[in-house]
């Protein structure tokens, strides 16, 4: 392991290496601050560029590089035009943006880029020290572990509902899982409740789904309620700097969802997605219940857990890549693609057949993180200046991308009729106050909820499976307690208060 260590480190600061980090952060970084261009279609771009570099250790620094890049920059957007076009980032997105509407741009990109580096190295050095060891336990999940995962993400959805709010979030929990089904089954090939429109036979797109839910509702709004445009737009962005009460408020939490981070990307298949979503509510179930108000509200904490967890769990996904060959996301599966096609076989020998690739990948994550942190602390202040920019003219900036994310997410027109039609309707359910963010929940899980639970299914013939597998049981005993923890809290709290009551 040293030996391999020295040969990695040697590999990542000779001076081709470095200038391959450093241009894989930038490109990620400004392609992750557009909604709606993920690091999906950026790696997939890059992967004729990365090819045709010949060395296959710089070609996957470099594409891990634009990686953890795009999540690190995708939060920009959240923040800034509550505009996530990254799955990754649509929790950051709660508590950045309403940062942003009190006039705290520039503290919520602070905290997000403090937390993001902190996610990333902390998970980098779990990374070297367990990814040997994690290899053998990632082989334990089979599809009926990741179906009780995918139940306990589920769960957590009482966490984005506010007081009196939970019957709403189930609501719209379910309208995600119903709309998670159009398109072609795990059982069957063949089209679900398409109506006979053939755009609709791969589903709906996330990213559309995504902008229709939080940036088109925006812009929207801005146009409905024009005397809004004046508050938000003077907002004062040159509050950048973080007090010491406030950095050991969070602290904590940074240390706790880079460790849960890490280890929900270890697992193939849950990702920065399930990890910045169990983040936040983590940490509200947790929280004090003066502090459990805060969060959807502006909460600190609230913003620095999904963006410490995601790029952890960034950081962790290349477990199962690298040490398995199993790619735990769509992302990981372009990069196993391209390392395919540079003869380039990962799994449990390429740490003892190809050690330069594997230690120098690890140690350029460090770097990679440092960079993006010299990178972003001092571009903050002109980030945040576009807040600067009055909000009338930002609508067809917000408009413009929103729409030109959801055609490039499926390229066909028809995203842009559903796009303007979800859209509608997500405004619509934001004035009845309907919380969103579940809806989203629901539709992102829907699809590896089904695949894993039919699958499990037809292995077990039937649902033994539950209480055949100790590993499965004990992930649903922490969902019904996810489920029950906030309806026992709200139950404790009301006998507080009568009995505060009673006494006076």
């Amino acid at each position: 392991m040293l030996e391999g260590m020295l040969i990695g480190l040697q590999t990542a600061l000779s001076i081709k290496m470095l200038i391959v980090v450093i241009g894989g952060c930038l490109i990620g970084t400004f392609i992750g601050m557009l909604p709606g261009l993920g690091p999906m279609s950026i790696i997939a771009i890059m992967i004729p560029v990365a090819i045709s570099m010949g060395d296959p250790a710089a070609a996957l620094i470099l594409l891990a590089g634009v990686y953890y890049g795009a999540i690190f920059g995708g939060s920009t957007s959240s923040i800034l035009l509550n505009a996530p076009g990254v799955a990754g980032t649509v929790a950051t997105s709660f508590d950045g943006y309403p940062m942003t509407r009190q006039g705290k741009a520039g503290k919520a990109l602070t905290i997000a880029a403090i937390s993001s580096f902190c996610g990333g190295t902390i998970g980098a050095i779990l990374l070297m020290i367990f990814a040997p060891m994690l290899s053998s336990v990632a082989l334990l999940f089979h599809s009926a572990e990741y179906f009780a995962l995918m139940i306990v993400g589920l769960s957590a959805i009482a966490a984005f509902a506010g007081t009196g709010q939970v019957s709403k979030a189930v609501l719209m929990t379910t309208i995600g899982l119903m709309m998670a089904t159009v398109g072609q089954g795990a059982l069957f090939n063949t089209p679900r409740f398409t109506m006979g429109i053939m755009d609709l036979q791969s589903g709906f797109g996330f990213i559309t789904l995504a902008m229709a839910m939080f940036a088109l509702p925006e812009a929207l709004f801005l146009i409905l309620r024009p005397r809004n445009i004046a508050e938000v737009s003077n907002g004062d962005i040159k509050n950048l700097r973080i007090s010491s009460s406030e950095m050991r408020s969070i602290a904590p939490v940074i240390g706790r969802q880079s460790i849960q981070g890490f280890f929900i990307g270890v697992l193939p298949g849950a990702g920065a997605t399930i990890a910045s979503f169990l983040g936040w509510a983590v940490e509200r179930n947790i929280a004090k219940k003066e502090e459990q108000d805060q969060f959807g509200k502006g909460s600190i904490k609230g913003l620095a857990a999904p963006e410490t967890a995601n790029n952890a769990a960034c950081t962790g996904s290349f477990v199962p890549l690298l040490t398995l060959g199993i790619p735990g996301s769509g992302t990981t599966a372009i990069l196993l693609g391209a390392l395919i096609a540079l003869n380039v076989s990962p799994g449990p020998r390429l740490m003892l057949d190809e050690p330069q690739i594997f230690w120098s990948v690890i140690i350029s994550m460090y770097i990679g993180n440092l960079v993006l942190l010299v990178l972003n602390l001092p571009l903050i202040p002109y980030i945040a200046k576009v807040l600067s920019v009055p909000r009338n003219y930002l609508i067809p900036f917000i408009m413009f991308f929103t729409l030109m994310g959801a055609y490039i997410g499926q390229n066909n027109a028809t995203e842009l009729l559903l796009l303007v039609a979800f859209g509608i309707c997500a405004t619509a359910l934001k004035f009845a106050n309907f919380p969103l963010a579940p809806l989203l929940i629901g539709f992102i899980l829907g699809g590896m909820l089904e695949d894993n639970f039919s699958r499990s299914m037809q292995l077990y013939d039937g649902v033994a499976f539950i209480w055949e597998r100790p590993m499965t049981l004990g992930l649903l005993i922490i969902a019904a307690i996810l489920i029950v923890l906030p309806r026992w809290r709200a139950h404790r709290a009301r006998n507080q208060h009568a009995e505060v009551a009673d006494g006076d």
